[in-house]
């Protein structure tokens, strides 16, 4: 299969080739990660290191027996590395392996070597990498394909931009199905088996569901309340209304293996008076939008929330941190903060109808960062009002800077 180069990631990659630390490339499931290891290895080939000393594993279940040890995964390895020279190790789907990360630290100690490992659950993520790397790993979020992207995966299509970001709303950035012409059902199939491998290897297995219909049920309020603000609480409410029982601390459990497997981001609110994260009434939204299309089938009706979950992670590949901001009794979609820089947006499908309340909200907050609304509203996109600016969600996602 051609492989078409995502050069966020590349780029990113190349600043820390030779960095003395573990480069951990962590998403959901079939987001890319492979691909971009088979990216690097090209780069690596092209900048001129030997092939043979570059060394390129793959640890899926499927691929070695579940009795594979970290020793095992250690020696593996060194047997390949036959020289002093420097080896680059590109280690796929390595959270297979009970204490990897142990592995991966001796390699980083006794042998020359740069180290790349990607994964699709929480030992991948930093509250459950042992003090074996503590210091010594950065953590390179992959998110499924960007606009930008997908019309670069699409663009032998002959589709216009136009009807590239109706397909990229509808189908979602998975690449698989990007690179592919499937019709709708197809492509809502094939999401739908990413969906359930995630759920089946890296939630119910490995922390032992037993009441799998509950757990469904929990997942699916999520998915119907993308980019609303709601409590472990009100889903234990809405459950006792249909006449099930559980727990709060379950529902916190459940939210939070759904996080760690990259099914779910979540989203804190940020208080703009008192200049702290709040701990209550977080949003969360899926790592796909073609996630919530799969389960619930495609509504034109119900793109409004699944627009702030593309916006959500545009802003998150661009490197902010990404809040609600809450300003009084006022609600700001999303607080983007970089370093020292900030950027406030609002989201919104249609104007005028929406446009006097998204601005005072914005017009409210005293200072100069730049502040959008982002819309589908093509007569509205392109004006400026008063400092805030109007622009087509398309526009919005191809900028490279705001």
């Amino acid at each position: 299969m051609k492989i078409i180069i995502r050069p966020h990631y590349l780029d990113m990659l190349k600043t820390y080739r030779d960095v003395p630390l573990v480069k951990i490339l962590a998403g959901i499931r079939r987001c890319g990660k492979s691909t971009i290891l088979e990216m690097l290895q090209n780069d690596l080939i092209k900048s001129g290191i030997p092939a043979d000393h570059i060394i390129r594993m793959r640890y899926t279940s499927e691929d070695f027996d579940d009795g594979m040890t970290d020793k095992d995964m250690y020696h593996g390895i060194r047997e390949k590395m036959t020289d002093g020279e420097r080896y680059y190790l590109l280690l796929d789907e390595v959270q297979e392996i009970t204490g990897w990360e142990k592995a991966v630290n001796s390699l980083l100690e006794n042998a020359n070597t740069d180290l790349y490992v990607t994964g699709s659950n929480s030992r991948l993520m930093s509250s459950e990498i042992s003090t074996y790397l503590t210091g010594r790993y950065v953590s390179i979020p992959v998110f499924t394909l960007s606009f930008a992207e997908y019309i670069e995966f699409k663009k032998e299509s002959g589709a216009t931009p136009k009807e590239m970001l109706a397909e990229y709303i509808r189908m979602g950035g998975f690449p698989v199905v990007a690179l592919s012409q499937f019709d709708q059902r197809t492509a809502y199939q094939i999401i739908e088996g990413i969906y359930h491998s995630v759920i089946t290897s890296d939630i119910t297995k490995r922390h032992h569901i037993t009441n799998f219909d509950l757990f469904n049920r929990v997942v699916k309020y999520v998915v119907e309340n993308v980019g609303k603000t709601f409590s472990a609480n009100a889903i234990v409410k809405f459950l006792k209304s249909e006449g099930r029982s559980l727990s709060v601390e379950s529902v916190y459990n459940y939210l939070e293996w759904l996080e760690k497997a990259f099914v779910i981001y979540r989203c804190q609110r940020y208080d703009l008076q008192g200049k702290s994260v709040l701990k209550t009434q977080e949003k969360f939204y899926l790592a796909d939008a073609s996630l919530k299309y799969c389960m619930m089938g495609f509504h034109p009706t119900a793109v409004a929330a699944m627009l702030e979950n593309i916006v959500y992670f545009e802003l998150r590949r661009k490197g902010y941190q990404v809040y609600i901001g809450k300003n009084e009794t006022k609600e700001i979609d999303f607080v983007g903060v970089r370093r020292d820089e900030r950027i406030y947006v609002q989201v919104c499908r249609n104007l005028p109808e929406e446009s006097d309340r998204e601005h005072a909200n914005l017009l409210e907050i005293r200072d100069h960062y730049p502040k959008y609304i982002v819309t589908l509203d093509e007569l509205a996109a392109g004006s400026n009002i008063n400092g805030v600016r109007i622009v087509h969600l398309a526009d919005f996602l191809l900028r490279k800077e705001y």
